[in-house]
């Protein structure tokens, strides 16, 4: 039913940093394509942020040109090549990992807090796959049903997606009991779609849910850290890399932030591809909850 996205496996199985692969490859690739390394090699950290067609201005080639480039380093397209990059240079950033100190103050721990947040939701958005996207929002708007499946601090996120994509007029539901979610995969049908939201990609029991929706022929979309389980037995994979929260003491989990964020870029596609009626009903639905409000 739904074609499946193969960017991350790809990009996980690279074996060598991007950078060290245009930079060997630089005197095999044509002309045109030398312009994009060479304007890549420059400023990568620049790159990262740009759209194709900014790339291709900058580098004075096509947007063409700027594919076939990235095709002949190693990767699919241009989104995977970006998130090659940002692994590529990721250790090379200067942004510090989240650190608290007995000497901090409430100024102090609020700033780490959120400038821990805003760098990895900055990271997340520049590598996020948004030919993957389009899939999981087409699939989504196309599902008789929508289930979303977590665990531990994911259960959360599924069910503040569950109450996005309810407001939106789409059947769903949240599961994070391992029994009731077995079953709700067992009951899945090919018109069906499951969101499987995981922060470490290796939850058996979300795996064995998994398993069992795809085995009644049911899309799986699935948000999760590049190369690891969930996301390759996901229909749409949808890779979300952050970096781990020490486990020596507490720190935030900034993982969480960005899974809600891109559920929030899903619901979004959604209501733009429904159009004027999901507009008319969303109005109707607000000037409903009025009644429900104090008046100032």
């Amino acid at each position: 039913m739904i074609p499946p996205i193969e960017a991350a496996k790809v990009v996980a199985k690279q074996k060598q940093p991007i950078l060290r692969a245009i930079e060997g490859r630089l005197e095999q690739l044509r002309p045109s394509e030398r312009k994009v390394a060479q304007r890549v090699l420059a400023d990568p950290e620049q790159v990262i942020t740009m759209r194709i067609v900014d790339l291709a201005a900058a580098a004075q080639v096509s947007e063409p040109t700027v594919v076939r480039f990235c095709r002949a380093i190693g990767c699919e397209g241009f989104q995977n090549f970006k998130l090659a990059l940002a692994r590529s240079i990721e250790p090379s950033t200067g942004h510090e990992p989240f650190s608290l100190s007995e000497l901090d103050t409430a100024r102090d721990y609020t700033y780490k807090v959120f400038a821990a947040t805003m760098e990895t939701l900055g990271r997340v958005r520049d590598t996020l796959d948004t030919d993957a996207i389009e899939v999981a929002v087409d699939a989504l708007c196309n599902a008789r049903r929508v289930e979303f499946y977590g665990f531990g601090a994911s259960s959360p996120v599924a069910i503040d997606a569950q109450h996005k994509f309810f407001r939106l007029q789409i059947a769903s539901a949240a599961h994070s009991d391992p029994h009731i979610q077995a079953m709700a995969a067992m009951s899945m049908t090919a018109d069906d779609v499951v969101v499987a939201i995981s922060q470490s990609g290796r939850s058996t029991a979300l795996l064995e849910a998994m398993d069992h929706v795809r085995a009644s022929g049911a899309a799986v979309i699935g948000l999760a850290p590049g190369n690891t389980p969930v996301l390759e037995r996901s229909t749409i994979p949808i890779p979300i890399d952050v970096t781990p929260a020490s486990e020596d003491s507490y720190s935030p989990l900034p993982s969480r932030i960005a899974h809600l964020t891109v559920i929030d870029v899903l619901a979004v596609g959604v209501f733009k591809m429904k159009g004027a009626e999901l507009d008319r009903h969303m109005v109707r639905l607000n000037r409903g909850l009025q009644t429900l409000r104090s008046p100032e």
